[in-house]
């Protein structure tokens, strides 16, 4: 066990009981905290990770050092890296959270009744929310600073390959409580890469109130069978884009490149390609241009193949593969149904776009598929709490109850009913 913090003889039950114990009061705290208390801590925090950059990036070296040993993928090395940039991003992303309208209170909808009440649907804070996460440092931030927003306590359980990185993130977090007297335990870090922790997390209904896992596919689908709280998730981001019959040609090679290759480690990047048949033979090619002389690998289907000799073979399991990785597979549909049809099929329901001008064909493309997010003429790497106005993410939700799509203050909040009278007795 390597629990830093850990009482003599604790072990990583007792660990995780301690912790959620001191989630629970700290979020009966949280939820009443003042706005500009849970701004301060926020900003305070922003303030600290610029202050701290160069031993966040020592220690991000640390876990960037222990990755390569261990032959991480490049998209894992990608996740898992720090630099100036990315700190900066942080630090304003926790500003931009700060920035954000406080949901805890925020009256939804109110109304009267011919009994004379006055009734209204109230946002309240969710509690305590776990957050199981891997090789992201960037998410031990984003996800502290939207729990604290949304007045919940935060435990989080950073993977082994982002221990150094994010316990480094963690103490500008405390920093930041600190600095607004809020309880220290209102954000913390699980202590140990033990992997009974997530275990422990996943039966903690007495503490917890949903969990959220950011991770890969064996992550979710162990959470998602053991876990015993409530969970916002999704398992894969099996992202298409589909380029319709009246796409700007242009635009189509533009928006394809850069939903592929901008970060091909992210959730967002789309993993299939869908062409109309109509405009395979003379859209196709500049599009696979751009992205071969990017790096990108390419696996189509026979019409695919036979348009450009540079594509592999695509196999079955190709159209239902997150590669997370500089490959695409590519196929080449007869229309829109065909389209809708594919990624009805194959889709994890995390983000789907469609190119055209033609209006009538978006808006049955966004009517007809039920993915969490649809695009018209964008990138799907815009699937992203920051860009969506949120400040950050704590996850991209692709259930159906509750929360979906990015996962921002407003989701990780529930609400109550206010019902205010004069008296009245009900017949």
């Amino acid at each position: 066990m390597t629990a830093e913090g850990a009482k003599s003889g604790e072990d990583v039950a007792q660990l995780m009981q301690r912790i959620g114990e001191q989630a629970r009061e700290a979020a009966a705290r949280l939820a009443t905290a003042t706005t500009a208390d849970k701004n301060t801590a926020l900003r305070q925090g922003a303030a600290s990770l610029r202050a701290r950059q160069d031993d966040i990036l020592r220690e991000n070296a640390l876990d960037l050092a222990a990755g390569r040993r261990k032959n991480l993928s490049a998209a894992m090395i990608d996740r898992l890296a720090l630099d100036a940039g990315r700190i900066e991003a942080m630090a304003s992303g926790l500003e931009e959270i700060a920035d954000l309208p406080d949901p805890v209170g925020a009256v939804m909808a109110e109304w009267d009744r011919p009994s004379g009440l006055r009734i209204s649907r109230v946002r309240t804070p969710l509690g305590v929310i776990g957050v199981i996460y891997e090789s992201r440092p960037n998410v031990t931030a984003d996800a502290g600073g939207l729990c604290l927003k949304a007045g919940n306590a935060a435990i989080l359980r950073c993977g082994s390959e982002s221990f150094h990185s994010s316990s480094a993130i963690m103490e500008s977090l405390s920093a930041g409580l600190a600095a607004a007297r809020l309880p220290a335990a209102g954000i913390q870090l699980v202590p140990t890469t033990d992997r009974a922790a997530v275990g422990a997390m996943l039966t903690m209904s007495d503490c917890i109130d949903v969990i959220v896992p950011r991770g890969g596919k064996s992550l979710i689908e162990r959470i998602t069978a053991e876990s015993r709280v409530p969970l916002f998730k999704h398992l894969e981001g099996i992202c298409h884009t589909y380029v319709h019959t009246a796409a700007d040609p242009e635009m189509a090679r533009a928006v394809v490149l850069n939903a592929k290759m901008r970060r091909t480690g992210i959730c967002g990047a789309t993993e299939t390609l869908l062409i109309d048949r109509a405009v395979a033979g003379t859209l196709l090619r500049p599009i696979l241009d751009a992205l071969v002389a990017a790096g990108c690998e390419i696996r189509g289907d026979a019409e695919t193949r036979a348009l450009d000799d540079r594509v592999k073979p695509a196999t079955d399991a190709d159209w239902d593969t997150e590669y997370l990785d500089a490959i695409l597979s590519v196929r080449v549909v007869d229309g829109l149904d065909a389209a809708i049809a594919h990624i009805a099929r194959h889709s994890s329901s995390h983000t789907e776009a469609i190119i055209t001008e033609d209006a009538t064909a978006a808006e049955a493309f966004l009517s007809r598929l039920d993915s969490a997010i649809v695009m018209v003429n964008a990138s799907t790497q815009y699937a992203d709490g920051g860009e969506f106005g949120m400040g950050a993410e704590i996850g991209i939700s692709t259930g159906k109850l509750h929360a979906r799509g990015p996962v921002g203050v407003e989701q990780l909040t529930s609400f109550k009913y206010v019902v205010r009278g004069t008296g009245q007795c009900r017949p």
